[in-house]
This record gives structure tokens, C-alpha cells and sequence, in this order.
């Protein structure tokens, strides 16, 4: 992920979202599904027109983790979005406006 400052963005994913990486990068999640979904070139679902993707991260309870992240300081988006049989989304945008998508499958 390019990043006008890496260290701070790499710290900012460590701090709020846990992604505690080792000095190759490399992080270690729980076993679980992991989605790879393609959009038309023309969604908003991504927020800005310039981002080219979008990362979703499995959380086990989507509000608690929404509250920690606007404790922080964090840009948390107000809506949510269930999805049946899939689970609730909700959204923070990066301190280098890179809106992620948080995930509570069901």
C-alpha cells in the first residue's frame, strides 16, 4: 500500500485495527474466510473515485470495534449494512483516506 508516510500508516493499522506485522510485513490472522470481490470501475463504493481497492477485515463484534476506532479519533463512517446469511459491514477511512470495509459474518 503506497502511503505519503508508511511508518505512521503502518502504526495507524497496528494501533486501531491490531495488524501487528513482523519486519517482513507479514501478519498473522485467525483461520477464516477471506473475500476477493471485484466492482464495476464505476462504484462509490470505495469512497474516493482514486481508490483502486478496498480492504475488508473480519472483526468478531462490528460495534464494539466501530466505538474503538471513534475513541481513537478514527473518520468511522455512521451507516452499517447488513447483508443475510453474510453478516454487518461498517467503514473507516485511513489517516491517508483509504476507506476500509470492517466485517461481523454471521
Amino acid at each position: 500500500m503506497r502511503a505519503t508516510d508508511p511508518a505512521a500508516l503502518s502504526a495507524w493499522y497496528r494501533d486501531c485495527l491490531g495488524l501487528d506485522v513482523d519486519v517482513n510485513g507479514v501478519w498473522h490472522q485467525e483461520p477464516g474466510p477471506t473475500v476477493f470481490a471485484t466492482f464495476e470501475s464505476e462504484t462509490d463504493y470505495f469512497g474516493s473515485a482514486g481508490q483502486q481497492a478496498m480492504l475488508n477485515f473480519r472483526v468478531r463484534d462490528l460495534e464494539a470495534m466501530l466505538a474503538q476506532l471513534r475513541a481513537g479519533g478514527a473518520d468511522v463512517a455512521e451507516e452499517m449494512q447488513g447483508a443475510e446469511g453474510i453478516g454487518r459491514f461498517g467503514w473507516v477511512t485511513d489517516p491517508e483516506g483509504n476507506r476500509i470495509e470492517l466485517w461481523q459474518p454471521v
